[in-house]
């Protein structure tokens, strides 16, 4: 087994938001066994692990080993007439999973389309979009410790799905990584999600299936999100917020016109796009770090920013809906 260890790599190329730090080492993986050696060779190593590198702010050069998940592999495990068992490697783009999903007619994931990131990083974030989270079609994930070596399976219990959340991302952080998740995913007829106001209004009077479902998503998050091959950029940076019913009321006295949802938890959650839209920071631009014109989730580096001045952006974002709002905006992205 030969790996190709690099030394004072540029991470521009591994990040959507296209900072450029260094990482003191690099090396990419394309197995598990490949992982455990490097895992097994630098136990006592500060690491950074990276898929698509599209859930991440990098503010400084990186002084221990970067680990790049480059594992593919997409598998039928288990079916009958009504369902499937699918195995997909972590280092799969997850939007070309879902591509795959569709040529093959299997549903479920069809709400997810276009969502940049590999398939590795989807649990942790509990990712979701127009009405559907993953942990709805995830089974089971299959993750290597860092402290032993050894591979463990999280099912859907083990892993404490929150809102765009998971154990991952608390008591279990950086101490796992990735390396398969298995869904489920239905075969037609198919069950479609089309709850979300936006997704419906675009299907219009079409019968919905899922690659019309598919196909809207692509089209309304075209239309509204960058592409960060054009421009750098990590989707939304802030989270939802979810409030109490009773603050939301008080609120509502002074913003007449402020979007909600009610959610499971029995809060309300508030667009953080709204709150953010409201203070006039849609459009706003502080050297090239910037808020991007059509989504005021999504923060942008438009050439050279740094990532300590996207952070500074962010800060100031979040300040200003405290101050407003008496709401703290949370993070999605997360941040080195």
């Amino acid at each position: 087994m030969v790996l190709n260890f690099q030394k004072d790599i540029s991470l521009r190329p591994f990040n959507t938001f296209g900072i450029d730090v260094k990482s003191k080492k690099f090396v990419g993986i394309q197995s598990t066994d490949e992982l455990k050696a490097v895992i097994k060779q630098h136990q006592e190593a500060q690491l950074l692990v990276l898929g698509g590198g599209s859930n991440l702010l990098l503010t400084q050069n990186f002084e221990g080993l970067t680990i790049r998940i480059e594992t593919r592999g997409i598998e039928i495990e288990q079916e009958d007439d009504g369902s499937a068992r699918v195995k997909v490697a972590a280092g799969e783009n997850w939007h070309d999973f879902v591509l795959w999903c569709l040529e093959n007619d299997l549903g479920g994931v069809e709400n997810l389309a276009l969502i940049p990131g590999s398939v590795g990083a989807s649990p942790i974030q509990n990712i979701g979009a127009y009405g559907v989270e993953l942990s709805e079609v995830f089974e089971s994930c299959e993750a290597l410790s860092i402290k032993t070596g050894e591979i463990k399976i999280f099912n859907k219990v083990d892993c404490q799905f929150g809102y765009r959340n998971s154990i991952f991302k608390n008591a279990l952080k950086g101490q796992y990584i990735i390396t398969s998740v298995q869904f489920n995913l239905t075969k037609a007829p198919h069950q479609v999600n089309t709850s979300y106001e936006g997704l419906s209004e675009k299907l219009g009077a079409k019968s919905p299936d899922i690659q019309s479902i598919a196909q809207a998503v692509i089209d309304i998050r075209s239309a509204k999100l960058p592409d960060p091959v054009q421009i750098g950029n990590s989707g939304s940076f802030f989270k939802n917020p979810l409030i109490p019913t009773k603050q939301f009321m008080e609120l509502q006295q002074q913003f007449p016109k402020m979007p909600h949802y009610p959610d499971q938890e029995g809060k309300i959650k508030i667009p953080a796009a709204w709150l953010i839209d409201h203070l006039g920071y849609k459009g706003y631009r502080m050297n090239d770090a910037g808020v991007h014109q059509n989504q005021a989730l999504v923060l942008v580096n438009y050439g050279d920013a740094s990532g300590a001045e996207i952070k500074k952006l962010a800060q100031a974002i979040k300040d200003s809906v405290m101050e407003n709002f008496a709401i703290n905006l949370e993070f999605e992205v997360n941040i080195l």
